[in-house]
């Protein structure tokens, strides 16, 4: 991924609509790995909705920050 918060934005601007499979540090040695399709790109964060059949609420959303820090990892399958 770009290293800046900016270049984070436009990156995920060209996946918008497209399935994706999110993997979220959740604590020490624990991650949470959730499929959804990237929604919404605001100036601070994003929007996934999440598979209902999978998850028990319909969106997340992180910020670009997230991605920055290595808290948050996307893979588009490509």
């Amino acid at each position: 991924m770009p290293v800046t918060i900016a270049a984070i934005k436009n990156k995920l601007d060209e996946y918008l609509g497209k399935p994706l499979t999110v993997e979220v540090q959740a604590g020490r040695k624990k991650t949470i790995c959730r499929r959804g399709i990237l929604r919404e790109t605001y100036p601070a964060v994003f929007v996934i909705e999440l598979n209902q059949k999978e998850n028990s609420f319909e969106r997340v959303s992180y910020s670009y920050t997230d991605i920055l820090t290595k808290n948050v990892q996307l893979d588009f399958g490509d």
